[in-house]
């Protein structure tokens, strides 16, 4: 997974995420890995994605289902482990631990964008 944060248009930005945009990464997605912060400082985006499951997980998400152009199209707040969400038209989904949606109070339509972390050693402007 790579890091990076997932900047939010007209709202403070999720500083610490991960993109598992590849097969092993969105296969394995968060499972055996430490939980989320609860603030909402930190989520997974899986993409392409228009569902997920908690099968395995050890508490509940909540997930927050992108279009292609990154724009919110609908949320699920406290999904249970054991239980799957999905949403028509998704192209990518953003998890977070349970309860952090109550904080970062998301709108549709809103543009949720991810970042790459900038690399270190490299040099130079664009």
């Amino acid at each position: 997974m790579r890091p990076g944060s997932i900047r939010r248009e007209g709202a403070p930005p999720i500083p610490r995420a991960w993109a598992a945009d590849r097969w092993w990464s969105r296969l394995r997605g968060l499972l055996a890995r430490p939980p989320l912060a609860a603030d909402g400082s930190e989520a997974l985006l899986i993409r392409p994605c228009a569902s997920v499951h908690t099968v395995g997980m050890a508490y509940p998400l909540d997930l927050v289902f992108l279009d292609r152009e990154g724009r919110v199209l609908e949320w699920r707040e406290q999904v249970a482990p054991w239980r799957a969400a999905a949403c028509r038209g998704a192209a990518a989904t953003v998890e977070l631990h349970g309860g952090a949606l109550a904080r970062l109070r998301p709108c549709a339509g809103e543009r949720w964008r991810w970042e790459p972390a900038a690399v270190a050693g490299k040099g130079g402007t664009a």
